[in-house]
């Protein structure tokens, strides 16, 4: 396997003394996980932010072992981690696609989406700009997942916006992320709690 995609880093943890471990999405390759070495340097921690858009070299190895991947920044959201709402909704919705979506199946669709939920964040001034398309992203990650529905109501108000989200944690919590994968809704309390002070 050989592969040049554009990607969005949905997560990363260290491995060994100077390498990591990322999951990148790809719009016709779905989830990937692979190892980058080097990935703990100084030159390489500022790429590897969830919610950056990178371009990806990836080589494969064999089955058993994970490919390796060579990163370049393509579009830097680290910003967005110097402040407390924006951070909570990138790192939940980053955490959720990579605990919820299985390797190596192409959602183009679902890409798509978190990248235009990813730029609401990124440029709109308060989360009444991006609260409709969280509710929005979550309730198509169920649908492409087999466990849709009928979407919820749109409304701009926010707190209509936070009971669509109450009525999505239930679903996520009990189709998407039950057993192990349960520390990810962490992420979302966090998230809702600071939504929920701005009612």
């Amino acid at each position: 396997m050989a592969l040049r995609i554009a990607a969005i880093l949905l997560a990363s943890r260290p491995q060994g003394e100077t390498g990591a471990i990322v999951r990148l999405l790809g719009a016709e390759t779905g989830l990937i996980a692979a190892y980058v070495a080097g990935g703990r340097g100084r030159q390489l921690r500022p790429v590897l932010v969830p919610g950056n858009r990178v371009a990806a070299e990836i080589a494969g190895r064999p089955e058993s072992q994970l490919p390796f991947a060579r990163l370049e920044l393509s579009q830097s959201r680290a910003a967005l981690m110097t402040e407390p709402l924006p951070a909570a909704a990138l790192q939940w919705v980053c955490a959720l696609t990579a605990a919820a979506l299985p390797e190596r199946q192409p959602y183009p669709a679902l890409f798509a989406a978190l990248e235009a939920l990813l730029e609401a964040i990124a440029v709109a001034p308060s989360a009444r700009g991006w609260a409709q398309g969280l509710v929005a992203y979550e309730a198509l990650l169920l649908a492409e997942l087999g466990y849709g529905g009928a979407p919820p109501p749109e409304s701009s108000e926010l707190s209509d916006q936070l009971a669509a989200l109450a009525v999505l944690e239930r679903r996520i919590a009990h189709y998407l992320l039950a057993g192990a994968k349960r520390d990810v809704m962490g992420a979302r309390r966090l998230l809702t709690e600071r939504l929920a002070r701005m009612i």
